[in-house]
């Protein structure tokens, strides 16, 4: 794109100020279309997801799956860097997906989940049934998602499950002010 000709900036000069003011270089690029051809990519892209909607059930699935065998490999191997990490990943995966896919509940769980390998000073303090607890909670909603009560109950349970985790992040961390600010913040996982 050429640039500008010095003419073509006007400066106004007042008592204790000056306006400078630039022509518009969009205005060069800028394309007009006709009502006729008007081309909603926002639409298209929601077409292209109602097309995939279809799959949102199994990819999810698939998605509690690999994070039950995080949790499984974790177990059997012992905790490390390494069965950490991908317990983590998964949780992080489903926290990030579910919504999209229409299991908020799963997200907030996985959320919660997260939190906890995150800010858990030393994870192999934590309780193991606060981490099965998640893993359950999250295997149930995306299994149970197609019932319309389990809605109501699959919110419930990610609350009480982030309440928990968050109380007893709060304990451990209690010496650890960095942590505690990051504990006390609101969840990012879309409302349900």
């Amino acid at each position: 794109m050429a640039k500008e000709k010095p003419a073509d900036i006007k400066v106004k000069t007042f008592a204790t100020h000056k306006v400078i003011t630039q022509p518009n270089p969009l205005r060069k690029v800028l394309r007009r279309v006709d009502e006729r051809d008007f081309d909603d990519p926002v639409a298209r892209a929601e077409e292209a997801l109602a097309g995939l909607s279809g799959e949102f059930k199994s990819w999810m699935l698939i998605e509690a799956d690999r994070l039950s065998a995080a949790h499984t490999t974790m177990i059997k191997k012992g905790l490390s860097n390494e069965t950490a990490d991908e317990l983590f990943r998964a949780a992080h995966d489903i926290k990030g997906d579910a919504a999209t896919f229409g299991y908020p509940s799963a997200a907030a769980a996985a959320e919660s989940l997260c939190r906890i390998i995150e800010h858990a000073p030393d994870l192999e303090k934590v309780p193991a049934e606060l981490i099965k607890h998640h893993i359950n909670a999250i295997q149930a909603i995306v299994h149970n998602h197609t019932r319309l009560d389990s809605t109501k109950l699959a919110s419930e349970l990610s609350r009480k499950l982030r309440g928990v985790a968050d109380e007893y992040l709060m304990h451990v961390n209690r010496d650890r002010p960095e942590h505690l600010e990051a504990i006390m913040a609101p969840s990012i996982v879309p409302g349900e």
